[in-house]
């Protein structure tokens, strides 16, 4: 880094009884106090140079042989003063960027301008940090940080602002042509950050070779230099997005629940202190969120989800919170199931976590690309025409628009498995209410979802956390379900489950069998009933059906076991079981494609297993017709 040296003399300044004092043949006839110390000085050398200290003299009266002058507001402390009085009896002071701000500073509040003395320090200083600190990148850097121990005097004198341009013009520099004033590194960090990553180790120079030392820098100098490299134009969004992840890495703790609830048991003055410095993390992390590019996949979804989470635990505002989210859904198919699991920090209901905000998100997804396009736009073929573009040039775009509505409508396909997986998650809290899983569950489209095994074990599992659900309120959990859309083993599972209600039994009883008979060959042709049944569903019963999901990892306790199957409890006697505390009405039966009530009861009455049962239903339908 740059340092100036000025003066020849030694230094002779020395202390005796707590008085800072400078050997001479001359006694001193000046006191200056400057913020608690004591310095025996002389009047020639610092009045020869110190305007303000010559106004002082002449308004303070002279007592004994001594002027004492107060300097109780003085910028820089004692340390920047006595460098100033060095300089004034030629004493040889180094002046670097640690100490050039405190030091101009202190001069300024001096006076020690061209005015008083030609070659005074004022002037000394700004040839040395226009000339050396401005053009060196550290340098610049460590100043524009020390800044912030005098910020109304650093504005005023501009050293604030012409940092911020210099190290701006110097990041949308070549890294080749700036100067990093040879002791240049990236520091090594062993702490983790917000994301439980290690920061990044040295590397070679690249395009990003900025980010870490301006990641040094508190928020407010930060916002400003930010601003000013986006302002510049020439910074691709993808770096900017990699400078605010280092920057959130940094300087966001690891934020989490348990320290939002830990804060309510504080004491006063633990928690005045707490509160201090959340205040501080709110006020960083909307200062993020403002800086974010405006350009989707600059940043990943799972650090703005992260920032989400700390958002929501932060209480930071409704408007960062809504841009965060509105960010999220732009990419929300990039995101995990454990992205989305976001702390909930409303003690009201309790919940593990924020339900809502992820409906929020969803919500914002779906508003996009509602219809795929399936001509170029008339305004677009326009200004095409306009433009003499060639037809060549207009069916490329054509194809890209294609190909951008079909990532959209893959993107929605990714979404359903995601929120599937994440219904799963949260169906174990027992807080959960019932309105919010379904809504969730409904929020997806049902083209969405290929297949439903993976609702049907998040219904599962909900069943199972709230076994208190009356028969309306398991009705209308299995609403979203759609049988015909579950795999062979999905279907096993459900016709044995104690907690379906009646009617989805029976679904996934005749779906399973109705395609069991038309896949073995046996039956030829279905009874009308069934057809009819089936097409009312827009099922083909010879489709084959989907494969169980398994992009989801689930306790041992909620697997679905094969080896159940062969227990003594069949489906039929969960059917029977369900009729005993089940109403089932004729309108039921009927739906289902079963007229009379009597046949079904003793259909259910049967010993035998579930396909023996549908061979004797099916031969039963078979006869009649024949004899029609």
């Amino acid at each position: 880094m740059k340092f100036m040296k000025l003066g020849s003399r030694p230094d002779t300044f020395y202390t005796a009884q707590a008085v800072r004092s400078v050997s001479s043949e001359v006694s001193s006839d000046l006191i200056v106090q400057v913020k608690g110390s004591r310095y025996l000085l002389h009047k020639f050398p610092l009045l020869s140079k110190c305007l303000r200290l010559q106004r002082l003299c002449s308004e303070s009266p002279e007592t004994s042989q001594h002027h004492i002058v107060q300097l109780p507001d003085f910028p820089g402390g004692v340390e920047a003063f006595e460098l100033c009085a060095k300089f004034c009896y030629g004493i040889t002071i180094t002046l670097s960027a640690f100490n050039i701000v405190a030091v101009r500073c202190a001069a300024e509040y001096l006076q020690m301008t061209e005015d008083v003395e030609k070659g005074n320090l004022t002037y000394k200083l700004e040839v040395f940090f226009n000339s050396c600190i401005l053009h060196g990148w550290k340098d610049s850097i460590v100043t524009l940080q020390s800044t912030k121990e005098f910020p109304s005097w650093s504005e005023d004198l501009g050293i604030t602002s012409r940092c911020i341009e210099a190290i701006a013009s110097k990041v949308l520099t070549h890294p080749s042509k700036v100067s990093l004033s040879h002791i240049y590194s990236r520091r090594e960090r062993d702490d983790e950050s917000c994301n439980g990553a290690e920061s990044q180790r040295h590397k070679p120079l690249s395009k990003g070779w900025w980010a870490e030392d301006m990641a040094e820098l508190g928020i407010d100098l930060y916002w400003r230099t930010m601003i000013a490299v986006k302002s510049g134009g020439k910074m691709p969004s993808s770096l900017i997005g990699e400078a605010l992840k280092i920057y959130a890495a940094r300087w966001l703790p690891n934020i989490s629940r348990e320290r939002n609830v830990n804060k309510q048991v504080a004491s006063d003055s633990d928690s005045d202190s707490t509160n201090e410095i959340t205040s501080k993390h709110r006020v960083l992390l909307e200062s993020i969120v403002s800086l974010l590019p405006a350009e989707k996949g600059a940043v990943s979804c799972s650090f703005l989800l992260k920032l989400l989470k700390a958002a929501n635990i932060l209480n930071a505002s409704s408007s960062s919170k809504m841009e965060l989210a509105r960010r999220v859904a732009l990419q929300m198919e990039e995101a995990t199931v454990r992205d989305l699991l976001i702390p909930s920090i409303s003690y009201a209901n309790s919940t593990v976590y924020d339900v809502d905000l992820v409906i929020t998100i969803l919500e914002q997804f779906m508003l996009q690309g509602q219809s795929p396009p399936t001509s170029p736009p008339r305004s677009k073929l326009g200004f095409e025409r306009r433009r003499s573009r060639s037809a060549e040039n207009i069916v490329l775009a054509f194809q890209e628009s294609r190909r951008s509505s079909s990532a959209s409508h893959s993107s929605k396909l990714k979404v359903a498995k995601l929120v599937d997986g994440y219904l799963q998650e949260i169906a174990r809290d027992i807080n959960l209410p019932l309105s919010k899983f379904i809504a969730l569950a409904e929020a997806i489209p049902d083209f969405s979802r290929l297949d439903h095994d993976d609702l049907y074990r998040a219904i599962d599992i909900y069943l199972k956390a709230h076994p208190d659900l009356n028969k309306s309120e398991r009705k209308r959990l299995c609403r979203t379900l759609d049988c015909k859309k579950l795999s062979v083993e999905a279907c096993m599972h459900a016709a044995q489950n104690e907690l379906l209600p009646l009617r989805v039994v029976v679904q996934v009883l005749f779906f399973e069998q109705a395609r069991a008979a038309m896949g073995s060959g046996k039956v030829t042709e279905l009874p009308s009933n069934i057809k009819a049944l089936l097409a009312a569903h827009n099922i083909d019963p010879s489709r084959p059906t989907t494969t169980l999901s398994t992009t989801t990892s689930i306790p041992a306790d909620d697997q679905w076991s094969v080896s159940g199957l062969r227990s003594p409890k069949s489906k039929v006697s969960t059917l029977r079981m369900k009729l005993a505390e089940d109403d089932l009405d004729e309108s039921d039966l009927q739906s289902e494609g079963l007229r009379r009530t009597s046949k079904f009861k003793s259909f259910c009455a049967l010993p035998t297993r579930p396909k023996r049962m549908f061979s004797k239903f099916l031969s039963i339908n078979r006869n009649s017709s024949e004899k029609n």
